[in-house]
């Protein structure tokens, strides 16, 4: 039996069965996870740098629009002047850090050989003092005091292990300075063509999920920079003013342990790791006074700031839970290096902040 339409003309195609349509949305569902999967091994490498230029262009967007303002509601020139400004601030450290070892190098170099020929010093008085180890601590600094041989013998299994962690940090270091020079780079561009950017992504999530969605925007985008200014900014007075206290105790590498402050800020407790130390080591100089002075500094300047320097400089933002700061840190510095320091608890506050309002609404939402 013929099923033909005698009246179809011939030359018109056949339309399609539901079979093959369904076989062509597979297909194209295939095509499209390839496609997916081939931009992400594209992008994976530069992840963490288009990560945190969006972290850096959210956090500055205001000053950026100011600045677009005063130039006539230009584009480039502010793009290209905030963009210069963000790696002076955020590659500065690294480069003065870098001058100061280089500096320091022969200097460093002189004194290990020293520690070698002559062998560690006498163990100070106030060694045996310390609590539960300091009696076998200044036990065991005296019977090596003066004796290279037997500093070497102790020090040679060691050597491997601390020359692998050596570089393995010196390469993390480099690989992290690289990611942040690549997310300023990518910062200039956000910041040329952020507005359309941003108009695409609000009408995206228009689309998807209406006005919370967009609500749920600007709830993150505000996280984003009480987070950021919080944290980071926390981060610079801590390490600028850790820097000049060392700098004025006359402690070697001042520049560098600043750094180390720096980055130790949005660990709980984690400045001290790092001027403590320090006092201690002037101490141990015979230093009392500046050892003193640097515990002072410590205490009352310092570690202080999270307490005054903070609460003015974050104008709104999550208060972050203790444990999910540890573990921001933690995983952030995992994930993304040493940027995850300050990025790992950024993203987890825009997540904590999401979930909070999602619940108050749901809460609104079941009382009314």
């Amino acid at each position: 039996m013929n099923d033909q339409n005698p009246f179809r003309d011939p030359n018109l195609p056949r339309p399609a069965s539901p079979h093959a349509d369904r076989i062509e949305q597979w297909i194209t569902l295939a095509l499209l996870v390839v496609l997916v999967a081939g931009c992400y091994l594209v992008l994976q490498p530069f992840i963490t740098a288009v990560i945190w230029a969006v972290v850096l262009c959210c956090t500055t967007w205001p000053a950026f629009v100011r600045l677009k303002h005063a130039l006539g509601n230009r584009v480039t020139w502010p793009a290209l002047l905030l963009t210069l400004a963000a790696g002076l601030v955020l590659l500065a450290p690294f480069i003065i850090v870098g001058i100061s070892l280089a500096e320091n190098a022969k200097e460093l170099i002189e004194q290990g050989r020293r520690l070698i020929d002559e062998g560690p010093p006498d163990p100070p008085y106030w060694v045996a003092n310390i609590p539960i180890v300091g009696e076998s601590a200044r036990a065991y600094w005296a019977s090596i005091a003066h004796d290279s041989a037997s500093l070497l013998a102790d020090l040679r299994q060691y050597l491997q292990p601390i020359q692998a962690f050596a570089l393995a940090g010196g390469a993390a270091v480099v690989h992290g300075v690289l990611q942040l020079a690549l997310s300023v780079l990518i910062a200039f561009f956000f910041y040329r063509d952020g507005e359309t950017l941003s108009q695409r992504l609000m009408a995206s999530v228009g689309r998807i999920a209406g006005d919370r969605g967009r609500r749920l925007i600007a709830v993150a985008v505000s996280t984003m920079r009480g987070v950021v200014y919080g944290i980071l900014g926390t981060a610079i007075a801590q390490g600028v003013l850790a820097a000049i206290g060392f700098w004025l105790a006359g402690v070697p590498a001042a520049p560098l342990l600043g750094l180390a402050t720096f980055f130790l800020s949005p660990v709980p407790v984690g400045p001290p790791l790092v001027w403590a130390p320090a006092a201690f080591w002037l101490f141990a100089q015979g230093h009392a006074g500046w050892g003193a002075f640097m515990l002072i500094w410590g205490v009352a300047v310092v570690s202080s700031v999270d307490n005054f320097i903070k609460p003015l400089i974050i104008s709104h933002g999550s208060n972050l839970p203790f444990v999910l700061v540890l573990l921001g840190v933690l995983g952030g510095v995992i994930a993304f290096g040493f940027i995850g320091v300050f990025l790992g608890p950024t993203l987890l506050a825009i997540g904590f902040a999401l979930i909070q309002d999602w619940s108050e609404e749901r809460r609104r939402i079941a009382t009314s």
